[in-house]
């Protein structure tokens, strides 16, 4: 099977030392070395510009050698992106273009004849057709995005085609997510428990794509950078990089890829609300964080580029384009008060840096900066970050047991069927030896059935429809539902003996 894998690493700009060490010690340094010293090794590279000033500025010029080398002995490719992790599909023409730009000069620099990207990613895998141009523009032949934008739906890309899409001149190539967060969740820690969530589809002529943030190896889940390295190396598995796919003789077909994230879920696109996590139409603070980023990137458009003035207040904005405050500020599930302030303050010096800058502009600046701060201190003092988060996941917050059992009936059945596979998987866990992951499911089993489920952060039930295949999650579910209404007497009561 080919299998193209893809990994995303940033930092932000300004990321703290102390951070960044741990990181390039526990993922970044261990993976660079191992691409660079395996020829098996073929995957797709993502490395934003501004994570590979950080890696210059803190003497880690070593993980910047290792993997110019890896990709010039061919073992990686590289794609282009946006310099500083902007949103892309909020921001003006011009300012994707620049970030674009950018991005390209500082990864040229440092990573020489090695950075000839013929893909590109948009950070969190952001789309809008209105990229589609200025993509073009920069003389890129495809785009990596989430099968949820193939038609707003999971499962529904199908991996022995290609696809280009209408009326533009690139491929898309869609990341599939059941096999991704499994490997990235850490379920595989092995060779032969990932080749079996593929199932069937390993012997086929179908290609796989998966896609991640490379920190997930070393530093978010230790030991499982080991697991990665011994997957490429796989005689089961024909790793290539994604524009490799382009010379494979595969059918193409047209598409419309749909606005929408990595993050976007099917009831999310549903809504309308796909950017619900950088830009929720119920939060008060994204309002103001949009309203910010336009009022000093319009000052700074409005500079005169001979003004000496002019590039500092440039480099300043570019930094300030980055979408970590909006992703920290969403409050479903994700908050973090120090970065939304560290957003805002970074606006405050962009209109700061302009010369003459007038007095209605700083003190809108102010009073945005104050309002976006104190909001979030009003919100954290009050609880209502917790309520967010649990309205977020309202139905997680009910018990497995009464959705399924409480509501006798066939979906007792349903409840049935998921405990006998946590069981099966437990015993297959065990007898391989992977012990962390038969605990995994000896708990979800307990907690299943006291109800506990309501607390975990990931659902067991969701641990499992990852760990098994949609349909066949689905297969056994409908037959125990088969078997309960087989058995089922034909009148409301069961009659006694």
């Amino acid at each position: 099977m080919k299998w193209a894998h893809f990994l995303h690493i940033y930092q932000p700009a300004l990321q703290q030392r102390d951070i960044v060490d741990a990181v390039v010690n526990q993922s970044y340094r261990p993976l660079a070395r191992h691409f660079k010293d395996n020829p098996h090794v073929r995957l797709t590279l993502n490395i934003s510009g501004s994570l590979l000033e950080l890696l210059d500025a803190y003497g880690y010029r070593d993980v910047i050698d290792d993997l110019r080398e890896a990709g010039l002995r061919g073992h990686i490719e590289f794609t282009g992106s946006a310099q500083y992790h902007a949103f892309l599909p909020f921001l003006e023409p011009a300012e994707i273009e620049r970030q674009i730009q950018i991005n390209n000069e500082t990864c040229k620099k440092y990573l020489g004849d090695a950075y000839q990207p013929k893909g590109f990613f948009p950070p969190e895998m952001a789309y809008t057709p209105a990229l589609l141009p200025i993509l073009e523009k920069y003389g890129f032949e495809w785009i990596i995005l989430d099968e949820i934008a193939y038609n707003g739906k999971p499962g529904e890309v199908d991996y022995s085609k290609l696809y280009t899409i209408h009326g533009s001149t690139l491929h898309v190539f869609f990341k599939e997510r059941r096999v991704s967060n499994v490997l990235m969740s850490g379920l595989a820690r092995s060779v032969d428990t990932f080749a079996e969530t593929l199932k069937g589809d390993i012997h086929t002529n179908h290609y796989l794509i998966t896609g991640m943030d490379g920190e997930t190896f070393g530093h978010h889940r230790p030991g499982l950078e080991t697991t990665l390295f011994e997957i490429l190396k796989s005689p089961l598995f024909e790793s290539i990089e994604i524009s490799d796919l382009l010379k494979e003789k595969y059918d193409v077909i047209e598409c419309a890829p749909i606005s929408s994230t990595w993050a976007s879920s099917q009831s999310d696109i549903e809504k309308g609300i796909q950017f619900l996590s950088w830009s929720d139409p119920e939060n008060e603070i994204h309002a103001m964080q949009w309203k910010f980023l336009k009022l000093a990137s319009e000052l700074v458009k409005h500079l005169d580029v001979s003004n000496p003035s002019y590039a500092n207040a440039r480099h300043l904005m570019d930094i300030a384009n980055a979408s970590d405050h909006f992703w920290w500020a969403s409050a479903k599930p994700w908050w973090s008060l120090e970065m939304i302030e560290d957003g805002a303050y970074k606006l405050v010096e962009v209109v700061r840096s302009i010369p003459d800058v007038s007095v209605d502009s700083l003190a809108e600046a102010s009073k945005l900066y104050e309002g976006i701060v104190s909001t979030a201190f009003h919100w954290q003092r009050t609880g209502k970050i917790r309520e967010m988060m649990k309205s977020q996941y309202a139905v997680t917050r009910i018990p497995f047991k009464d959705r399924t059992l409480g509501k006798g009936g066939a979906e007792e059945g349903v409840y049935r069927a998921f405990i006998d596979m946590m069981k099966s998987l437990e015993v297959k866990a065990r007898d391989r030896g992977e012990y962390e992951k038969a605990i995994l499911w000896r708990d979800a089993q307990y907690k299943l059935e006291h109800k506990f489920d309501i607390y975990d952060a990931v659902n067991a039930i969701d641990l499992l429809r990852i760990e098994i295949p949609y349909e066949e999650v689905e297969r056994t579910i409908q037959e125990y539902k088969d078997k309960y209404r087989s058995i089922r007497g034909g009148q409301p009561e069961q009659r006694g003996s």
